[in-house]
């Protein structure tokens, strides 16, 4: 595993935590308290910051591989300036945004590398973005104070460990695919 791939694992646990965190606050059954929520969205928020970290790392490692054989160091200085510049404005790496920056930086295609049981790439795609989608919605919008029932929680428990499980498949089979 690369050290972006220690850095995310390292980084998808602090999120696993925020969940073991609501399940010491809301035990199995019942509506968990109102401010217990906090506690999932806070952990889709960090497992999708693990995944920016781990994109914007593994291309910083890629690319210093593909440059060990460049003897060069004016282009390879600017090939570094003009990642760099590109993870600048990344903020939210989508499927095709990081697919586009892994064949340009680290040379490799991985439009059908996010493949494995039950999960074709064109689903891990959807399933990435629908993510990334809704950390944005968590983020740039405020949960809104109403009357009447509770609103619909963001993210379910469930939900979110599928997405932490997810996003470990999706780093893993990004490593192989560096690796080959």
């Amino acid at each position: 595993m690369s050290k972006a791939g220690d850095t995310f694992e390292r980084a998808i646990k602090d999120a696993e935590c925020l969940l073991d965190l609501f399940n010491k606050v809301h035990p199995a059954g019942g509506h968990p308290p109102p401010e217990a929520e906090v506690l999932k969205r806070a952990g889709l928020i960090m497992a999708m910051t693990a995944w920016e970290t781990y994109v914007e790392d593994r291309l910083d490692e890629a690319l210093e591989v593909r440059l060990e054989s460049l003897n060069d160091s004016k282009i390879a200085s600017l090939i570094r300036k003009k990642l760099a510049d590109e993870i600048t404005r990344l903020h939210n790496p989508n499927s095709e945004r990081t697919l586009q920056l892994f064949g340009e930086y680290a040379g490799v295609d991985l439009r059908e590398k996010w493949k494995w049981t039950g999960v074709e790439p064109d689903d891990a795609r959807k399933r990435l973005n629908a993510y990334l989608k809704l950390r944005g919605d968590i983020v740039h919008r405020a949960r809104s104070v109403s009357e009447g029932p509770t609103p619909a929680h963001a993210i379910t428990k469930e939900e979110l460990k599928k997405a932490f499980g997810f996003l470990r498949r999706l780093v893993q089979e990004t490593e192989k695919s560096i690796a080959t």
